[in-house]
């Protein structure tokens, strides 16, 4: 008796047809037909009652049908069981700069024989992707999670202000947002980070001004590079800000309370993946 033998009849006894069950099985059905005689033949029994216009179980393939499944069953555990590990699916977000180096080196340290996919995706995407279980997590800020998902706190992500190096502001410790009234704001669509956007919008109108606007789209890297050629500001994470290395440009703090968003870590509630037992943990180990 082999495991393609007991596949087939599994397959034909759910279908309750030769020709479906071999579409199913992506195979010839003379194939299928081929195998279950043999099988039948091995078992001294018929598997099924066949007739030109339905097919039925026999009484002795109703008792092996269970058996079936549970041989089919426990072979497939016994495969993962010497499989090697899947990888960790991690969504990113922009920003995270050092966190994520640090968060993936204590996840290393936990789980060294786990590989990890990283997938940078628009903030709507990963929350998705994490509900219908593509990604096992995702790093998120700010963000309302979709129903089967929770999100973990993890840290505040402080932001600080960009500004060209050359600028009477850079050479300060810190700065007011009411000092960057007069300078255009160079920030990204709403629809690609509203958390931000809402934040950075909403300090300058409590602090008095809505701020000039400056060129919008493109991407950080082409923003800072504009920066530094002309009088504008925005707005990038403390923890990003450190790794960048654009001399043309300053990054001064905000004077208390400043500016930060909550970054926490996205997961799905039911059928967490296995991986999460050692994330989480090395998120914390990043957090102290």
């Amino acid at each position: 008796m082999e495991l393609r033998q007991l596949s087939y009849f599994v397959a034909v006894a759910e279908e309750l047809h030769f020709g479906r069950a071999a579409e199913r099985l992506h195979i010839v059905q003379s194939a299928v037909s081929q195998q279950i005689q043999r099988l039948e033949r091995e078992l001294g029994a018929e598997l099924f009652d066949r007739s030109p216009r339905r097919v039925r179980l026999t009484a002795a393939g109703e008792r092996l049908l269970p058996e079936a499944r549970a041989v089919l069953g426990a072979a497939e555990k016994a495969r993962a069981a010497v499989a090697p590990p899947a990888g960790l699916r991690l969504g990113t977000s922009t920003g995270l700069g050092e966190h994520l180096d640090r968060v993936l080196a204590a996840f290393a340290a936990r789980a060294p024989k786990v590989p990890v996919e990283l997938y940078s995706l628009p903030v709507g995407e990963r929350l998705a992707r994490v509900a219908t279980g593509e990604l096992d997590a995702a790093f998120v800020r700010s963000a309302e999670p979709p129903p089967g998902v929770r999100v973990l706190p993890l840290w505040p992500d402080p932001l600080v202000a960009a500004l060209p190096a050359t600028h009477p502001l850079a050479g300060r410790d810190e700065i007011e947002l009411t000092d960057l009234a007069a300078l255009p704001l160079a920030l990204t669509a709403r629809r690609n980070n509203p958390a931000l956007v809402d934040l950075v919008l909403g300090a300058c109108r409590a602090a008095g001004f809505d701020p000039v606007p400056g060129p919008a789209g493109g991407s950080l890297q082409d923003t800072l590079a504009t920066i530094g050629a002309r009088p504008l500001w925005t707005v990038v994470y403390a923890s990003h800000a450190r790794v960048l290395h654009t001399p043309r440009v300053a990054y001064v703090p905000f004077a208390a309370p400043g500016l930060a968003l909550a970054t926490g870590l996205a997961v799905p509630v039911a059928g967490p993946s296995p991986h999460l037992e050692k994330l989480v943990p090395a998120c914390g180990d990043h957090e102290s």
